[in-house]
């Protein structure tokens, strides 16, 4: 496979990734900022997602609708749903020869559905829920279209790469942001609404209801999204999947390329895999997260250098 084509794989399914835990994260933050008791900011989703430098941020404030338009049409932010599913479109339709027509047609309707000036409207005048309901099921569509017609080869491979890469940085990402808010605010760390949130946002909330019976705890909430091997959010499942579609693009022409890839990928398995919430605690959630995090793009940078030819 072409490292062109590889790549506008990658990429198109990051993007997709990225657009799907960002719509979940705004989802749940909206409801919270309608039924908070304590004083709320959209601060940490507009970090995690957007980037933004504090005079940028204070600009938004906490006028949920303006972050809403910002983070879902805004058209001067790199990172909003609009901007990134374009991206998406435009490395999908550079290789359209490579993915099925169902897939073109169902990445399409997404991109159009986001750049509807009715959705706008929508979601400033109506219930952004719903709308954002709309744009969800848009990425579920998507999931389940490649699910039942990509055919099982290097395209797809590198296309989970992408995706399950993505989803250990936003998992990362989350954690980080969500954790480090209790040192400012020590309270948080018995708000059960808070913990309840953040398992939202990750889609974990009915997963930890059946495995944890004694209620939310901190402890608990860091086990299950970094080191719970059934969370498909967590940060073990997505490596171990980056490490199990990584392997299916072994072949005799790229033998040092690869060994060289599948030792970053095992070193960070290994890492997270014999780690415990006790180690992780000693050593220091943000110093833990952190490394992971580096590692992860250590392993995108890899990926770039070795299949992608730095495109």
């Amino acid at each position: 496979m072409l490292s062109r084509v590889a790549a506008s794989l990658y990429w198109q399914s990051r993007y997709i990734e990225r657009s799907d835990g960002m719509l979940r994260m705004l989802k749940i933050n909206y409801a919270s900022s309608q039924d908070a008791i304590q004083e709320f900011t959209w601060e940490p989703v507009i970090r995690i997602f957007a980037g933004l430098d504090d005079d940028e941020g204070e600009n938004l404030g906490n006028d949920s609708r303006a972050v809403l338009k910002y983070m879902v049409m805004g058209r001067n932010n790199s990172n909003s749903v609009l901007n990134i599913i374009t991206l998406a479109r435009e490395n999908a339709r550079s290789v359209q020869e490579h993915i099925t027509k169902d897939l073109w047609q169902c990445l399409n309707e997404y991109y159009h559905t986001v750049k509807d000036n009715k959705l706008e409207r929508a979601l400033q005048r109506e219930d952004p829920i719903s709308v954002l309901d709309v744009l969800i099921k848009q990425v579920m569509l998507y999931y389940g279209t490649v699910e039942i017609t990509m055919e099982r080869g290097e395209g797809r491979s590198f296309m989970n790469i992408g995706k399950y890469l993505e989803r250990a940085i936003q998992s990362v990402d989350i954690l980080d942001t969500k954790f480090g808010s209790i040192s400012d605010n020590p309270d948080l760390l018995t708000d059960t609404t808070y913990w309840k949130h953040l398992l939202l946002s990750l889609g974990g909330y009915e997963l930890y209801l059946k495995t944890y019976r004694e209620g939310f705890e901190a402890e608990n909430v860091l086990e299950q999204v970094v080191l719970n091997n059934d969370f498909p959010r967590s940060v073990i499942y997505s490596v171990n999947n980056i490490q199990r579609y990584f392997e299916r693009l072994q072949n005799d022409s790229n033998m040092d390329d690869f060994r060289d890839m599948i030792f970053k990928i095992g070193r960070l398995q290994s890492r997270i895999k014999y780690s415990s919430v006790k180690t992780i605690r000693q050593e220091g959630l943000h110093a833990f997260l952190t490394q992971i995090r580096g590692e992860l793009y250590g392993i995108a940078d890899a990926l770039n250098e070795h299949y992608f030819a730095n495109s």
